[in-house]
C-alpha cells in the first residue's frame, strides 16, 4: 500500500493535500482496497460550508456504501467531475486522478490535528 509522506490523513481514511488555503481531499489507498470496486461517488455539498468530521458525501462500491467525512472545516468548492464517468479512478489512482473535492480552508490550523503518514500506518496496522 502507498502512503505519501507529504499528505495528512484521518482516522476515517481520508487524505488531505494543502496548497495555500485550498485542501484537496480523497480516500486512502487502504480505504479503496477495503471498499473494493468503486462504482459511484455522490458529493452533494459543493458550494456548502462543511464542518470538520461532518459527512460531505458518499462512495458506493459493489457491496457497500460508505460516508465520506470532512477532515477540515471549509467551503467545498469543486468536485472532481472526472469521477462522474470514471469512479474507478479512486481504485487505480487514489492520491492522484482519484481525488474527490477541493475545499477552501476555514481554519488552516485544522490540518495540524491530522495524522502523519507514519501515524496513519500505525492506526491501520500497516
Amino acid at each position: 500500500m502507498n502512503f505519501p509522506s507529504e499528505l495528512k490523513y484521518t482516522k476515517d481514511h481520508e487524505w488531505v493535500s494543502v496548497s495555500g488555503n485550498v485542501a484537496t481531499i480523497g480516500i486512502t489507498d487502504f480505504a479503496q482496497r477495503e471498499l473494493g470496486d468503486i462504482v459511484y461517488i455522490d458529493i452533494n455539498t459543493v458550494g456548502s460550508e462543511v464542518a470538520a468530521e461532518e459527512v460531505f458525501g458518499t462512495v458506493e462500491a459493489v457491496k457497500t456504501v460508505s460516508d465520506l467525512f470532512m477532515p477540515v472545516a471549509g467551503a467545498v468548492d469543486e468536485f472532481n467531475a472526472a469521477l462522474n464517468d470514471n469512479p474507478e479512478l479512486v481504485n487505480s489512482d487514489p492520491y492522484g486522478e482519484g481525488w474527490m473535492v477541493k475545499v477552501t480552508l476555514a481554519n488552516a490550523a485544522d490540518v495540524d490535528g491530522l495524522l502523519s503518514a507514519d501515524e496513519y500506518k500505525a492506526l491501520i496496522g500497516a
